[in-house]
């Protein structure tokens, strides 16, 4: 199903599987075509997606006039998995947009399977070197350029918070997906943060979907004090179930940035997406204008955000110290 829609300035767009076309209103003329290809957001959504409306926001302030400069092309995986990138980017190479946009890390991966020629934007992806995405950050040498995190700084970062927020926390839990390589090395990162810790980690592999229910009884068997999320997209409904098992059982959860507090959660950590999105509509402004991917240099997040939800800690029984508060950029009372 293909779905065409005219904003007026914003107007919400869903569709079954992300088979959706995005433009804004405006005078006729040349516009850049950006493909959107999103591992498990089901929608673009500028009113309610705080990335997608930092995204639009900051292509304005480029002077870029939605309709007259600038159309998405949408699709996304949510529902189906990674399974569904493959063909939705060979689809948004077929639809000849003039660059691509990629958060997360599968979304990347998939997109510079099928193109080595259309420009890709990727957005908040794990190690790009070590994924074999870019040759270098400052010279990546192909069609893929953007913003890259360094996941293995931020998992172990994510341990010394845990162990902040719950000084006596002992036993760490970590769920990973481990069919991506970026999670597996920030596991192993965890690993080798632990010991100067003081804690003892479990490991709770995720390969698929199918696997949760197998995840949560190990949790439930191994007592754990504390649990760190390393969650790559699998399906759009793994995520809620994760934060509801949390919070029913009651185990403070560090989770990525946007993911887990809204349901349960206890910290979130990791780069600002807000700032992200605007870097983002940087690079389609650089692209638009000549510059090729091969020689942009792909930026890594300078801002980072630290989330605490206080209903959470008040659920589980515990008192979040004031040095956690302090630095916290937001806090949900």
């Amino acid at each position: 199903m293909r779905l065409t829609l005219t904003m007026a300035p914003l107007v919400l767009c869903v569709a079954i599987f992300g088979l959706v076309t995005v433009s804004f209103a405006g005078p006729p003329g040349h516009v850049v075509r950006v493909g959107l290809l999103y591992p498990i957001v089901p929608n673009f959504d500028p009113a309610t997606n705080l990335f997608d409306r930092e995204l639009v926001a900051g292509l304005r302030e480029l002077g870029y006039v939605p309709g007259r400069d600038v159309v998405f092309e949408f699709r996304s995986g949510a529902g189906g998995g990674p399974t569904r990138l493959p063909p939705l980017a060979t689809e948004l190479v077929a639809s000849k947009v003039e660059m691509m946009v990629t958060p997360g890390t599968s979304a990347a991966l998939e997109a510079a399977k099928v193109t080595k020629t259309i420009p890709i934007i990727m957005v908040g992806t794990s190690d790009p070197v070590e994924t074999g995405l870019v040759a270098s950050l400052a010279r990546p040498g192909g069609n893929v350029t953007g913003l890259a995190v360094n996941a293995i700084e931020m998992a172990a970062k994510r341990v010394q918070l845990l162990k902040e927020a719950v000084p006596t926390c002992s036993r760490v839990a970590v769920l990973w997906n481990s069919s991506v390589k970026s999670m597996m090395m920030g596991f192993q990162t965890i690993e080798k943060a632990a010991p100067t810790l003081g804690v003892v980690i479990q490991s709770v592999r995720v390969a698929g979907s199918n696997e949760f229910d197998e995840a949560f009884h190990a949790l439930e068997r191994a007592h754990p004090d504390g649990l760190i999320v390393l969650f790559g997209p699998l399906r759009g409904d793994d995520l809620p179930r994760i934060v509801e098992f949390v919070a029913r059982h009651r185990i403070p959860t560090v989770f990525e940035i946007g993911q887990g507090v809204r349901g349960g959660g206890l910290l979130e950590f990791g780069p600002s997406q807000a700032g992200m999105a605007r870097r983002a509509a940087a690079y389609i402004d650089k692209i638009a204008n000549g510059a090729q991917p091969a020689t942009l240099p792909v930026e890594e997040p300078a801002v980072f955000e630290l989330i605490v939800n206080l209903k959470a800690a008040k659920a589980i029984g515990i008192t979040i110290p004031p040095s956690i508060l302090l630095r916290a950029d937001r806090v949900i009372e």
